[in-house]
C-alpha cells in the first residue's frame, strides 16, 4: 500500500505539469494577451505614422517590415524570455529602419536599389521577349495581366508598361497620334537604348 501512495502523487505531478504546458497556467494567458494587444497597437500605431500604402503597393522593403512586424508581434508575447519593453525596442527598430528607407528612396540612386524599374512590355502591339523574361514572366502571364485590363487584342496596345510594384499599366492606341506620351518616353527610351 505504501507503494500505491508515493506512485499517485508522481502521476499527479506529471499530469499537472502535463496540463500546464498544454494550456499555461491562467494568469500567464493574460499577460501573454495583453503583451500581444500592446504590441498590435504599437505597430499599428508606427504603421499609422508612417506613409499611406495599399497592400497590393508593398514594396520589398514594405514587404519585409509587414512580416518582420508580424513575426515580432506574433512572437513577443508567448516568449517568455521577452517583454513587452522588449518587443517594443524591437518594433521601433523596425519600423524607423523602414521610415528611413522610405525616406531615402527620394534620391534616384537609393531607389534604383530599393525597388525594380518600370518595363516596357508591349510597344506597338508587339511583344518584348527579353523584357518579359527580365521580369520573370511568360507570354501567358502576359496576357492574363492584358485581360484584366480590357484588352482583347495586342493591337489595340500602344504600350503595356509593367510597373515597380507588379501591375501593369496599358496605354491603348489613340485616335490622335502623339509621338510617345511623356510618363512612357523615359522607359521606351531606357528598353530600345538597352536593346
Amino acid at each position: 500500500m505504501g507503494l500505491d501512495a508515493t506512485a499517485r502523487p508522481r502521476r499527479s505531478k506529471v499530469a499537472e505539469d502535463f496540463m500546464e504546458h498544454l494550456i499555461g497556467g491562467i494568469g500567464e494567458l493574460g499577460w501573454i494577451a495583453l503583451k500581444a494587444l500592446l504590441l498590435y497597437l504599437t505597430a499599428v500605431l508606427g504603421f499609422r505614422v508612417g506613409q499611406r500604402r495599399t497592400l497590393a503597393e508593398l514594396s520589398p522593403f514594405d514587404f519585409v517590415a509587414a512580416v518582420a512586424v508580424g513575426a515580432i508581434v506574433g512572437r513577443v508575447p508567448n516568449a517568455h524570455d521577452a517583454s513587452y519593453l522588449a518587443g517594443l525596442a524591437t518594433l521601433a527598430a523596425v519600423l524607423f529602419g523602414h521610415w528611413c528607407l522610405t525616406r531615402l528612396r527620394q534620391f534616384p540612386s537609393v531607389a534604383q536599389l530599393l525597388e525594380h524599374s518600370p518595363r516596357l512590355l508591349v510597344a506597338q502591339g508587339r511583344v518584348l521577349d527579353d523584357e518579359l523574361r527580365r521580369c520573370g514572366l511568360t507570354r501567358s502571364d502576359l496576357y492574363g495581366l492584358l485581360r484584366r485590363q480590357g484588352v482583347e487584342d495586342l493591337g489595340e496596345v500602344r504600350f503595356a508598361i509593367f510597373e515597380q510594384r507588379g501591375q501593369l499599366s496599358v496605354i491603348r492606341h489613340a485616335e490622335r497620334s502623339v509621338p510617345e506620351p511623356d510618363l512612357v518616353r523615359d522607359i521606351v527610351a531606357r528598353t530600345f537604348r538597352q536593346a
